[in-house]
């Protein structure tokens, strides 16, 4: 990929000279889709970023909310998606690195990751009528990629004590390639230690912490802003950067030494565009220029040019802002953790401009000298058609209940995901309350006296059937895992995905995602505080479904939250399903058409969201409420086979009620309620949403289920090896 010439033209005018090569190279990369957000942009504002509780929104490398007026945390997600494709193992272990490296740059611990994943078929679906060859290789290369992916996601975390908690998994034949890999991180920092990715005063010194720059990751912006080719993998291995997850935990704790001894003026972490990105941005942001001798940047590789120096990807490194009567102790922490230390240059109120001597060179040569402004704000957004996607008219398969409930509990995209979560070590910092496997996570921050829930993810089926809708509906199932963990939605970050925006169908789908994103939040009272747009995610099999995923964080009293498993009494309660009364609700976006084939409309979304999810964060909190699990991915059939345990439950859909449409149908802003006290839940939703009992627990495992005068029964064996699909393909 190389500078557009309309953009050149931009940069000659701006110059008043052509660009050298290391410049026409960084405002390459400074100005691609990953950088400047040329397409997606233009879009963003329907975001509302606001709120009493934002100290920090939108634009840093990482937001910054308040739980108290002490006690704040930090909310990042970055997208990791072709570097996953190319090599699955060190670029998602990367992706990890650099969400947390954003954290470390605004003063924080990271104490939490979730991520959300995204790959191609596991197995045939049942509405394929002959698989062929290539479709066998298909499935072999996704189960290759989603190993990888795990794998490298897991020895990252694990490695640098970083406890991976929430996230999600899911398969569409779309993905097939070019797989998502989506992280997300939560830090913690008090209100004194707080920094932030501006340049503060000319004269201040720039000082480059950590790993040794390499030739790794070389353009991995430009290349992360165009469609992955047929032999990407092997073509374009040199963009990927490689991990060290043990400099990393170095970094984590060099970081925090810095921050208490307050040495640090601002800091950015190094990942896009590498050092010219980071330095440039962060004096950018300042108003500020720089003066940076290339040559001092301590490096692992012999011969490295300017270009090359100027543009890595190298992981595990930080470029801070130090006052001068501070380089010296700044150093001897760095040497204490056997970290490389660079003084670099220092911040000016000139040009942003990088000098180099090399051992070819006769004496001083200026590779870069431009308004650091123009690199980091000077490309023009792009003003791209778009094209709204119709609504699918109905067309649904014959099928009976229990045929039905077999496969859709037993899809990959429902089935158990602890065949990825048992890989990472959510304990480690002792603040996990609500593991892995849960609706959300729950963290224990002591600092404030409160429990943080976290939640993660997006439905492909959802936003693939109705962008607009899929991704109100995404929002509103994210605020409702909270919920359930009897926690008030506090902040969201967003991860978009879409395929070439060039496309005007493709950019009429992106659209959709933002918009639907924005208007749901806006609705929940959810600022949206920061987040990450991952564009040309094509390749020779087609776009990727829009993939808006949601990173959003609640509070609640206390650590403790009701479990998802029934207890062996207690009414079980289903809340706002209209399905039960017998309404015709849509099949579109379910797992069921997914599994079975066939198109539907996808289901219209409550009135009233906010009422709904402050209602059951109320509800999930009552000392009566015995067991909570939200309704979503594979309907009210996968959400009652989830919450067998050591304890089962009897259940009779009312006789008003369609089997399929009541088992199958996905509509968000329901939950399934186990309480011992039924009426005070009626009570609790009078006027916000309906509430219909279903049944009991009992003493035993079996999951009894009557629809229509037929009752399948499933002990918790059964129900574990139909959910056991994604381990019986990957052991």
């Amino acid at each position: 990929m190389s500078l557009a010439d309309s953009d050149r033209e931009l940069v000659v005018e701006e110059l008043g000279r052509d660009p050298t090569p290391a410049e026409e190279a960084l405002f390459e990369n400074l100005w691609s889709e990953h950088c400047a957000y040329r397409s997606s942009r233009p879009l963003l504002s329907a975001f509302d970023s606001e709120g009493d509780q934002v100290v920090i929104g939108p634009g840093d490398d990482a937001a910054v909310v308040s739980l108290d007026e002490d006690t704040y945390i930090t909310m990042g997600i970055e997208s990791h998606n072709h570097p996953s494709y190319v090599d699955p193992y060190d670029g998602a272990a990367t992706g990890v690195g650099g969400i947390v490296r954003d954290t470390l740059s605004m003063g924080a611990y990271p104490i939490a990751l979730a991520d959300s994943l995204y790959f191609g078929g596991l197995v045939e679906p049942r509405s394929t009528a002959s698989p062929t060859e290539s479709d066998d290789i298909d499935r072999e290369h996704s189960r290759y990629l989603f190993d990888g992916v795990v794998e490298g996601i897991s020895d990252y975390g694990n490695s640098i004590g970083v406890p991976t908690v929430a996230g999600s998994v899911a398969f569409h034949d779309d993905y097939e390639g070019n797989p998502l890999v989506n992280v997300a991180c939560v830090g913690l920092v008090d209100a004194e230690r707080m920094v932030t990715a501006e340049a503060q005063e000319p004269g201040n010194k720039l000082v480059l912490v950590g790993n040794g720059t390499g030739r790794d990751g070389l353009g991995g912006a430009s290349f992360a802003s165009e469609d992955l080719s047929e032999d990407a993998e092997t073509e374009d291995r040199p963009a990927v950067q490689v991990g060290d997850p043990y400099t990393e935990k170095l970094l984590i704790e060099a970081n925090e030494q810095l921050i208490d001894e307050g040495l640090i003026e601002s800091a950015r972490d190094l990942g896009a565009a590498g050092l010219g990105g980071a330095s440039s941005e962060l004096v950018a942001k300042g108003g500020l220029g720089a003066e940076i001798e290339l040559e001092r940047v301590h490096q692992r590789e012999p011969n490295m040019n300017a270009l090359e120096i100027l543009l890595a990807e190298s992981q595990e490194r930080m470029c801070y802002e130090v006052a001068p009567e501070n380089v010296d102790r700044v150093s001897e922490i760095a040497e204490r953790y056997d970290l490389g230390c660079s003084v670099i240059g220092e911040v000016t109120e000139g040009n942003y401009t990088c000098t180099f001597e090399g051992s070819e060179t006769e004496g001083r040569e200026t590779v870069v000298d431009a308004p650091a402004e123009f690199l980091g704000d000077g490309a023009p957004m792009n003003d791209l058609p778009h094209e709204a996607p119709s609504q699918p008219k109905r067309d649904l398969p014959d099928t009976d209940a229990g045929t039905a409930f077999d496969a859709v509990v037993g899809s990959p995209n429902t089935a158990s995901k602890r065949w990825v979560y048992r890989q990472y070590d959510h304990e480690v910092g002792v603040r996990t309350s609500v593991p892995p496997g849960d609706d959300a996570a729950v963290l224990a921050i002591r600092e404030a006296e409160q429990g943080l829930a976290l939640s993660s993810g997006a439905d492909p089926n959802w936003t693939d059937a109705a962008p607009y809708d899929g991704a109100r509906a995404v929002a509103l199932e994210n605020a409702t895992n909270l919920a359930a963990k009897g926690a008030t939605p506090l902040a969201a970050v967003d991860c978009l995905n879409g395929g070439n925006p060039e496309k005007p169908d493709v950019y009429g789908g992106f659209k959709g995602i933002v918009d639907g994103l924005a208007d749901m939040c806006s609705a929940l009272d959810v600022p949206v505080v920061g987040g990450n747009v991952s564009l040309y995610n094509d390749s020779s099999s087609g776009p990727i479904p829009p993939t808006p995923t949601l990173a959003m964080t609640g509070t609640k009293d206390g650590y403790d939250a009701p479990p998802q498993s029934v207890e062996s009494e207690g009414a079980l309660l289903v809340v706002g399903d209209p399905a039960l009364a017998g309404e015709d609700v849509p099949l579109g976006g379910s797992e069921y058409l997914a599994t079975f084939g066939g198109t539907d409309e996808f289901p219209e979304l409550p009135e009233t969201p906010g009422e709904f999810v402050e209602t059951l964060a109320a509800v999930a909190d009552d000392d009566r409420t015995l067991a909570v699990h939200d309704v979503s991915h594979g309907g009210l059939a996968v959400a009652l086979a989830e919450m067998v345990g050591e304890n089962g439950l009897d259940a009779t859909l009312p006789d008003a009620a369609d089997p399929v449409t009541a088992l199958f149908h996905e509509r968000p802003g329901r939950v399934v309620v186990q309480s011992t006290a039924p009426e005070r839940v009626r009570e609790a939703f009078d006027g916000v949403a309906s509430v219909h009992r279903i049944g009991e627990g009992r003493d035993d495992d079996t999951l009894s289920l009557t629809v229509d005068d037929v009752t399948l029964t499933y002990d918790a064996d059964d129900i574990a090896s139909l959910r056991s699909v994604i381990a019986e393909q990957m052991d």
